[in-house]
């Protein structure tokens, strides 16, 4: 058997070596991608990867406003995680939490004015980082492939 043949296992095709060391360069770049982002992130704006798509997601909701369990679902976060970020960010007073006005169930997660100054100065640094750790790296051509194979990866999973 050579590093390209495929394995059998239970009537499944297994990788090959091939793939999967195409798969952890896959894993470990991605990885160490979200490593560095977070890092300038926190550095340069004083807030986490969790603060930035909470405020994002914020931000763009109307009017500035969602149900904890849809901003859940909207940032991939479970409703436990999502509630115990939100207090640390209630306490920074980047978001209020308000009843929800027609439906006293839940409770509504706000945009608080100190939030959107913060995701506006953390913005631009952002950008410019995704613009030189990811964009810049790669050629016009390899840009539109990752597209495509994101794309391809998201269909797979939702199926």
């Amino acid at each position: 058997m050579t590093d390209d043949t495929p394995r059998q296992r239970r009537g499944r095709q297994l990788p090959t070596v091939d793939e999967l060391r195409i798969w952890r360069e896959f894993i470990e770049t991605a990885d160490t991608l979200r490593a560095e982002l977070a890092s300038r992130l926190q550095s340069e704006t004083s807030l986490s990867t969790g603060d930035y798509s909470v405020l994002l997601a914020l931000s763009e909701a109307p009017d500035q406003r969602m149900r904890s369990s849809e901003l859940a679902a909207g940032v991939g976060w479970e409703r436990s995680r999502l509630s115990h970020h939100l207090a640390r960010m209630e306490k920074r007073g980047l978001i209020r939490r308000e009843e929800c006005a027609t439906d006293n169930r839940g409770a509504e997660v706000v945009l608080a004015p100190a939030g959107a100054t913060a995701f506006r100065g953390a913005t631009v640094p952002h950008l410019r980082a995704i613009r030189e750790l990811f964009v810049d790296a790669l050629t016009p051509e390899q840009l539109a492939a990752a597209g495509d194979l994101a794309t391809a990866l998201r269909a797979r999973l939702a199926q």
